[in-house]
């Protein structure tokens, strides 16, 4: 039987309507079996902590995040694998902080949630709960837990973390990985791709919980007035800007833009170039309108979602001198980017 903490942070998944006023409210997971009496029939020893004012995930933040790896951490050695309850809306980023926060994990760190209460009729949350708690308990042929590695579980497919995103408000397929193929698929059996699963080199896990925000995020558009922007970058609290672009990495040839861009890399910031494309990757210098870029020493960020490009920075802002940052950031440290 193996040991799985259950960390509930907040979220839709933790909701059930009160019988009196028929309010949603949060629900105290040590009597999980009782709303979830299905996890009796899996082979596990379940405990739970509670985040002591849960969060929606609106509210999620840099502490919160630290909170969540400090938990894992403190109970590393107890448990087999860990499961953590979040509101949806913001998981993608908080499972991306994590991958950069737990480096070196031998064991597994899933999220889930759902899109409606698993107190209602029609709720999507019993089974994301049943099923990530089983993938975190699962073991291989030598008792090694199979995932290695922090993953998002959300109907029926589990992804690497760091490579998921939100996609819809209002389906119950609310997430994929754009650019990197699911680890595992939920059917009538667990289908795992091991050779999609992350391994870390490091010999102990190691845990990271110094970030830094002094960054900021820009996405294009067109007819966008730089003169409105003009004060992020020339504002000394901004270390580093990641820069949403056209296509595989395009922009506009603005003679203020490429000033502002020029001026803000010479005084020591980052920008770090990624796709608003749902999919596919940055390619600097492959068409004209990128070529600029590859001049100044914009960083490409690859095929990086916007949620991995943040976490990242803010990871190597708080951990990295300057000097290697930008060297850092083209690296794949977690399995964030091909």
């Amino acid at each position: 039987m193996t040991n799985i903490l259950l960390i509930y942070t907040g979220g839709t998944i933790g909701m059930i309507k009160n019988p009196l006023t028929g309010e949603l409210e949060s629900f105290n997971f040590k009597h999980i079996h009782d709303h979830v009496p299905e996890l009796g029939r899996l082979n596990v020893h379940i405990e739970s902590i509670s985040f002591e004012e849960p969060i929606d995930s609106s509210e999620m933040n840099l502490g919160h995040w630290k909170n969540m790896a400090e938990l894992v951490r403190d109970h590393y050695d107890k448990y087999d694998g860990f499961v953590i309850l979040h509101g949806s809306d913001t998981m993608a980023f908080s499972a991306s902080a994590l991958s950069f926060m737990l480096q070196g994990l031998k064991k597994p760190v899933v999220f889930t949630g759902s899109q409606l209460p698993i107190g209602t009729i029609r709720t999507d949350g019993k089974e994301n709960l049943i099923t990530a708690i089983e993938i975190a308990g699962m073991q291989d042929e030598d008792g090694h837990p199979i995932l290695q590695e922090v993953a998002v579980y959300f109907e029926y497919s589990l992804y690497r973390g760091n490579r998921s995103s939100k996609i819809s408000a209002n389906q119950f397929e609310a997430f994929q990985s754009p650019n990197y193929p699911e680890l595992a698929k939920a059917g009538v059996q667990i289908e795992w791709q091991k050779d999609r699963l992350y391994r870390s080199s490091l010999g102990k896990l190691e845990v990271f919980t110094e970030f830094s925000n002094e960054l900021a995020l820009i996405r294009l558009f067109p007819g966008i007035n730089f003169d409105v922007y003009e004060t992020i970058f020339t504002n000394s609290q901004v270390k580093a800007i990641v820069l949403e672009t056209y296509g595989s990495g395009n922009a506009p040839s603005d003679a203020k833009f490429q000033a502002l861009i020029t001026h803000f890399i010479q005084r020591g910031g980052v920008v770090l170039n990624i796709t608003q494309c749902g999919s596919g990757a940055v390619q600097q210098g492959a068409y004209q309108t990128s070529s600029f870029f590859e001049k100044v020493g914009v960083v490409s960020g690859r095929n990086l979602t916007s949620e991995a490009a943040i976490t990242k920075l803010m990871y190597l802002l708080g951990q990295t001198s300057t000097a290697t940052l930008t060297q850092k950031l083209q690296e794949s440290l977690v399995g964030e980017m091909d």
